[in-house]
Parts: structure tokens; sequence; C-alpha cells
């Protein structure tokens, strides 16, 4: 057995955990470029407590997911301030924003010299500029993965800046900045760190480090998203869930995703559709895929057996199956009014264009079995 495990040099956790970054940020610098959602009032708490520590903050919002030009743009932001040091406050697509420009601050070239599928690929070299990861939605995990999720409009496609280096150096997870999520967005988050927490570990790429923190994971989802869409403001669920949302960037950052996370990457390079809720209207059906694959094709494989322990960790039955599983992930993303995909514009002469650039996404190198072409069409076609 071989398998290695990377994260933020250090994690910080725990309710009002917030008012700790100004101490914190003091060691990486008198300036930080702050990379916000697009409501940058958010952070004014945070920009003060920076400057009570002397700490020039220089605020840049991203509208919605980042592109490639709002990186190139905060790159330049922080080099006209002379910052030292990123933050990044927000959902996923403010964290990856972050950790893109604070590659980018210390690498040379353009952003497309780095990027996968539509760029040239090459590795980044240098360390990049300290970043440090607030998230305020408990949902991608970002504050500690290795890449970067960015769009490409001209490309119609959504890629990874991807690499050991952009790391943060410190992820900070404090569960009370989920307290104002609105149900919609509880929902679609919480369903996308259920997502990461389900494809790690059936990944074909699973360790015993990976498998632990996806069980401990799924098991608080199971009790703690529905109480959080119900009651936002309840403190223990909101607590479970951004330590869920932990627990999933560490998995995916350590054995990788699978078909869900496939088609993620072209939906939402072609589709104004948010992340989280691509993910969560695909969940069910890419696992009712997996499942009658490995089935049909793998049935003595160890993969079925994982899905049973996916069953029992969500339904806490102890002698769940794998099809009881499926069931419960499909009652909850119905009970949580996830929409069909349809919602965003995807009809069915889409299908075939997306099989294809989910196909040719990284992603799919730890599904639990390839899937064909007419599988994947069938479990999108489900989602519609």
């Amino acid at each position: 057995m071989r398998f290695e495990f990377a994260t933020a040099t250090k994690i910080i956790f725990g309710p009002g955990a917030l008012r700790e970054i100004g101490g914190l940020a003091r060691g990486f610098g008198e300036r930080a470029l702050v990379v916000t959602g697009r409501n940058s009032r958010r952070a004014e708490v945070l920009l003060d407590l920076l400057r009570a520590e002397s700490i020039a903050p220089t605020p840049f919002a991203v509208e919605g997911e980042p592109t490639l030009a709002q990186v190139t743009q905060g790159r330049l932001a922080a080099r006209k301030a002379d910052c030292q040091f990123v933050i990044g406050l927000g959902g996923g697509g403010a964290l990856d924003a972050a950790k893109a420009i604070a590659a980018m601050l210390t690498n040379d070239g353009e952003l497309l010299d780095y990027l996968e599928v539509i760029g040239c690929g090459q590795t980044l070299t240098q360390p990049a500029a300290p970043c440090l990861a607030i998230p305020t939605t408990a949902g991608t995990g970002a504050e500690v993965t290795r890449n970067a999720v960015l769009a490409s409009p001209a490309h119609q496609v959504k890629v990874s800046l991807r690499s050991p280096l952009l790391l943060p150096r410190l992820a900070l997870v404090d569960p009370e900045l989920t307290l104002a999520l609105p149900p919609a967005l509880t929902a679609s988050t919480g369903l996308d760190a259920l997502t990461q927490l389900i494809e790690p570990y059936v990944s074909c790429r699973a360790n015993p480090v990976t498998d632990a923190l996806c069980v401990e994971g799924m098991r608080h989802v199971a009790w703690a998203l529905r109480v959080a869409w119900q009651d936002g403001s309840h403190a223990e669920a909101r607590e479970a869930m951004a330590l869920a949302s932990l627990l999933s960037g560490l998995a995916l950052a350590n054995a990788g995703l699978g078909a869900v996370h496939g088609f993620a990457a072209p939906i939402g390079g072609r589709f104004d559709a948010p992340h989280g809720a691509v993910c969560a209207a695909l969940l069910p059906h890419v696992m009712a895929a997996n499942l009658a694959a490995l089935r049909s094709r793998a049935s003595g494989g160890e993969a079925l057996a994982r899905y049973e322990t996916v069953a029992r960790c969500l339904t806490g039955k102890p002698d769940a199956s794998t099809d009881d599983g499926r069931r419960w992930v499909s009652e909850l993303v119905a009970g949580l009014g996830i929409p069909k995909l349809r919602r965003y514009g995807i009809g069915p002469e889409h299908v075939g264009d997306l099989v294809a650039g989910a196909a040719k996404a990284s992603s799919m190198k730890g599904n639990p079995i390839v899937l064909t072409a007419g599988e994947l069409a069938a479990a999108l076609t489900a989602a519609l």
C-alpha cells in the first residue's frame, strides 16, 4: 500500500475563529489582497480586524464563479497595491480565485500557460504567495484543496489550475459565518459536500486516510443538512456541515472525485448553473449508473461494498443496501427542492456534447468504473 496526503499548512476550526484572523495574518505581511464574492460589504468585519493589526487590505470582488479574466485582474490589483499575501473570504469561487491569484503573483507568464485542457498545462514552479482561505459556505472544501476551478467563457468550459503549490497556508473555518446562508444555498452547497464525500470514498484512488474522513463527514451530513436547511440558526447543524465540508475538501484533494464532477465541468462552462445545484441534481442518477455498471461488470469488486457503507452511514441502518443509499440521496435531493437541470436551459439536444466533455474531464479518472457513453447519457438525461 502506498498513498500520499497533502493539505493546507494549518487548519483552524471553530465558532468565532474569525476573530483570530488579525494576529494570524500579521505574520504574512502588511498588505493583503482580500478576495470576496460579489458583495464585498460582507467582508467589513474581516477588513476591520486586519486594520486593527496594521494590515492594509485591498478588497477585490469576484462576480459569481471566477473566470480567467478575473484572476488576471486580481493579479494586477495585487501588484498595484504591492500586496504580500492574499486572503479569500466567501464561497468556493472566491477561495479558488484567491488561490489562483496567489499562484500567479509569483509565477511568470500568463494563466493559460498553466491550465489543463485549454492551456499549455505547464507546471507551476514557484511557491504561491501566502494564501489564507476563509469559507462562508459549507460545501466546497476549497480551503484545503490544491486546485482552483476557473471558467473560460471563450472555451465554454471550466478547467482547473492544479498544483500542490496552491494549498493555502491557513484554512480558517468558522461555522458562524454560515449562519446567514439562505435555504437554497444551504441545500446546494451541502449536497456538493455530500457528493465530495461519496465520490472520494468510492473512488479508485481512495486510501485509508480519506476513507476515515469520508465516513465521518457522511455521518455529519446525514443528520445535519436537513436540520440546517430547515433552521439556518441551528448552531450545531451549521457546525456539523462546516466540518463535513472541510472533510470533503481534504478527501477530494487526495482521492479524487468521479462522474458527477466530470459532468459539472462542461455544464458549468456552458450554462449559468451553480456548481452545487448541478452536482445535487446529478448525484442520485450517477449513483444509479455506477451501481448498475458495477453489478454488470465488476460484481465481485470492492466498490459495491463501499456503496453499502455509504448507505449505512446515510441511513443509520446497519443492514442498509446500496439501493437504500441511492434512494436516501434521491429523497433528500427532492426534499430540499433541488431543481432539475432543465431549469438552467439544459435539454436533450445538449446531452451528446456534454457527455463528450465529461469523458475528457480529469474528475472522471476517479470514478469507480469506466462508464460508457450510453450510461453517461442515461444518467444526464435522468437529471434533466
